[in-house]
């Protein structure tokens, strides 16, 4: 079975968090939109993680954190935050431009290809992971430019996106029109 799980296609994203003694994040492929209206967003994260830990806690879970969709540039970032034992996320952001969402309090880290920032709504468990539904509270940026990066059966790949898509003139003209 798990052959067939990666052969899933993902985008990767970064997800970080503050939880009052340092700033923690991971490396997720398990993101997607849920809903627009209101705007809800769902992250899997591995039920033994730190970051799953954090916000499964009886006590004080941790609830406001960031999410940035990465770029195929940031494939060094995303593999720091993808390593087991590592420090915490301001030491492997040290050489990243990032500021520190204003809502959430979770640092984010530039150059990526959006970035929110969400609260918790849903917690729940589901086998070896935890599921958790957020409200989106804020879009720190979006950018006009980058091609994602993607994940395939445990590699990443080179994305087949050219970094600025000519999306304009594909929704200007229909695929059947011809050329002017």
């Amino acid at each position: 079975m798990a052959g067939a799980l990666n052969s899933w296609t993902a985008g990767v994203t970064l997800v970080t968090a503050a939880d009052g003694r340092d700033d923690v994040g991971t490396t997720v492929s398990a993101f997607c939109p849920v809903s627009e209206n209101p705007p809800l967003v769902l992250v899997s994260l591995m039920a033994r993680s730190y970051l799953a830990e954090l916000f499964g806690r009886a006590e004080e879970p941790v609830t406001g954190f960031a999410v940035v969709l990465l770029t195929a540039a940031q494939r060094v970032l995303s593999g720091r935050f993808a390593v087991a034992g590592r420090p915490g996320a301001r030491l492997m952001l040290g050489d990243v431009p990032h500021r520190r969402g204003p809502v959430s309090g979770a640092l984010v880290a530039e150059g990526g290809l959006a970035a929110l920032e969400c609260s918790a709504e849903q917690v729940i468990r589901a086998g070896d992971h935890l599921l958790v539904v957020a409200r989106v509270t804020s879009v720190p940026y979006v950018s006009e430019a980058g091609a994602p990066l993607i994940r395939f059966r445990r590699r990443y790949l080179s994305s087949a996106l050219p970094p600025n898509p000519p999306t304009a003139r594909l929704l200007a003209r229909p695929p059947w029109e011809p050329d002017a």
